[in-house]
């Protein structure tokens, strides 16, 4: 492996040695929208110690709307949007943005649009929609609409079948990684922290301070890419610091492969070699249509959830005999992690959440088995509301029902219907036997509380 990743980096450094000369001088602009604003970005886009070593962009950036602001930003949102054949799902997107964020965090935050399509009458259709809808964020610096001339772009046309791929979808996708070259060397310096979307995604409440919580529970562990959806290229968040690699590297090898597959060779090639990546996802693919032709998408990504769970700190206990490190506490985690428990289990078993303080709980979701097998089928679920402690351990007591698995499967939306007061601990009580082993992927607690602040 160690010599794979050492032969594949060397490779890359003589390809993108090679590969500079694909850097096209800027042009004569034409057919450019009225009323925008050149935006060239030099060596200041460049952290000073890479300007000896990597050779700069030299294209003409168009600011659309939108004004720059001069202090950095935590998060830079960023998406690029093309001329649909059927439907159209940008101003959906955007909605979603600043809808489900709040206040505080839209100050921490600006969203960059690449309108990336040759069309002038659909950028100035589309750019117009944009300034009537959300105009007050534009003034805010909240919202950055941009552009760059088909005469910025390397070549689109004749370029090799890689994956043996018809011309025209080798087209879309080269002009695909050219158009998130640009939009990442436009972002490099507006914020600590990039996170890549599609102009057709929904986003989960909040998902900002989300994210910040788990940046924050990485701590000093080197990453380059942590990943907030299992789709495509959707939530991918960078450091900043590494956008003028990555937006060279998707130059240089635009021709090569789909923008998806080169992101995961960039995160290997500087070190990461696992992927990185949070659940619940906080953004969901929504268009009908693809971009490409306008073909029927049915690509969903199921552990996208529209609000994360707050899962107040817990200490977590089971007497179900774990497999290996599959530990009661990677249930309640929210990680990719599961607590996988090892048959015979039967009504004597419980799975048992403490919470370190009372809380008043709004809504609890439980979700057991992988593709079908290893589920809880019976199982009660409860809230108890008084600590009782032992010699050993602490222990809960007035339980209250909430209901029963369904599938392996529990929602109680409505909590505080059945329980208003607060409780101080969650309890998974088997009810019936099982001969099969059980896997808890995801146990999530929703508690009603004052709006978070950044």
């Amino acid at each position: 492996m160690r010599c794979y990743l050492k032969k594949s980096g060397l490779v890359g450094v003589g390809l993108l040695i090679l590969t500079s000369v694909y850097i096209y001088m800027q042009r004569p602009e034409s057919g450019s929208v009225k009323g925008s604003v050149s935006w060239i970005w030099d060596s200041e886009t460049w952290v000073e110690d890479l300007q000896s070593h990597y050779l700069h962009f030299n294209v003409s950036i168009k600011v659309l709307a939108g004004d720059l602001q001069q202090s950095k930003k935590y998060l830079t949102v960023g998406l690029s949007s093309v001329k649909r054949k059927k439907g159209s799902y940008i101003q959906d997107t955007l909605r979603s943005i600043f809808t489900e964020s709040s206040e505080e965090e839209l100050d921490q935050m600006v969203v960059v649009v690449l309108l990336a399509d040759f069309d002038v009458s659909w950028i100035r259709e589309t750019l117009q929609k944009i300034t009537d809808e959300f105009h007050l964020h534009l003034s805010k610096g909240q919202l950055l609409v941009i552009h760059v001339n088909e005469e910025n772009y390397p070549p689109l046309t004749g370029l090799k079948r890689n994956f043996n791929d018809a011309p025209d979808r080798v087209s879309f996708r080269s002009k695909q990684n050219v158009d998130y070259s640009f939009l990442l060397h436009f972002s490099c310096n507006l914020s600590q922290y990039y996170i890549m979307l599609e102009d057709d995604v929904r986003c989960s409440k909040n998902f900002l301070s989300s994210m910040r919580e788990h940046i924050l529970s990485v701590g000093n562990s080197k990453w380059v890419t942590l990943e907030f959806s299992k789709l495509g290229y959707i939530g991918k968040l960078y450091q900043s610091k590494d956008l003028p690699i990555l937006a060279r590297f998707l130059y240089n090898f635009y021709q090569e492969m789909p923008c998806d597959f080169l992101l995961s060779h960039f995160h290997r090639l500087l070190m990461q070699d696992k992927v990185i990546r949070f659940r619940p996802s906080l953004f969901q693919h929504m268009g009908t249509y693809s971009s490409f032709r306008g073909t029927y998408n049915r690509l969903k990504d199921e552990e996208f959830v529209e609000e994360v769970a707050d899962n107040p700190p817990a200490d977590i206990r089971t007497n179900i005999e774990t497999f290996e490190t599959n530990t009661a506490e990677k249930a309640y985690s929210q990680n990719l992690d599961y607590f996988w428990g090892v048959s015979p289990i039967g009504p004597e078993n419980y799975f048992l959440v403490v919470f370190h303080e009372p809380v008043l709980i709004s809504r609890v979701q439980i979700r057991t088995g992988s593709d079908g097998k290893d589920q809880l089928l019976s199982a009660d679920v409860e809230l108890g509301k008084t600590l009782v402690k032992t010699e050993s351990a602490v222990d809960c007591s007035g339980f209250h029902a909430l209901g029963s698995l369904q599938n392996g499967q529990f929602n109680e939306p409505d909590v505080q219907k059945r329980v208003p007061a607060t409780v101080a601990c969650l309890r998974i009580r088997v009810t019936a036997p099982q001969p099969d082993w059980v896997i808890i992927n995801r146990i999530q607690v929703w508690t009603v509380k004052a709006e978070k602040k950044l």
